[in-house]
């Protein structure tokens, strides 16, 4: 299965490239839209309508501001949405954070951080895994070399503290 990764403007790009980087990490296949909830409602509602046929597993929907998109592409669709707010230029984003996380009962969307393009792409990586051994074993090694970077910065911190 591969993730569709829709952002509501162009300007949400330099965001979103660091969660496909994470994507091209595991050797997911992904398609990338721009897709506006308020400026081409149509367009967002058929995308959503016809993703499960075209092998789509997870939708990541960035949007700032109003950040309407990762509801609307949820109330048209069966497949996981994950909601990445992006920070506007008013309220740092916080405007854009509640409107993905405050959805209504029955039109679920996960939501992450601000501009946290990484953990959306990771979350996608693990929904995808639970079907695909092979990604999982990958994300099993993913998480032995966050534990084996962390103990090494631990190390460098006492023998730094040791000088001190």
């Amino acid at each position: 299965m591969k993730v569709a990764v829709v952002m509501g403007s162009d300007s949400d790009f330099p965001v979103i490239k660091k969660g496909l980087k994470i994507l091209k990490d595991f050797n997911i296949e992904f398609e990338v839209f721009v897709i506006s909830a308020h400026r081409t409602p149509k367009r967002a509602e058929q995308f959503a309508q016809s993703a499960h046929t075209k092998g789509f597993g997870v939708i990541i929907a960035a949007a700032g501001k109003a950040a309407h998109l990762a509801g609307v592409i949820a109330a048209n669709t069966i497949i996981p949405v994950v909601g990445l707010p992006i920070k506007s230029s008013t309220l740092d984003g916080l405007d854009s954070l509640l409107s993905v996380v405050q959805m209504p009962k029955g039109i679920p969307v996960a939501t992450v951080a601000i501009d946290g393009a990484e953990n959306a792409a990771l979350l996608a990586v693990q929904m995808l895994a639970l079907s695909d051994k092979s990604l999982a074993a990958a994300l099993y090694n993913h998480k032995a070399a966050m534990e084996s970077e962390v103990a090494a910065k631990d190390k460098l911190i006492k023998a730094e503290v040791e000088k001190i």
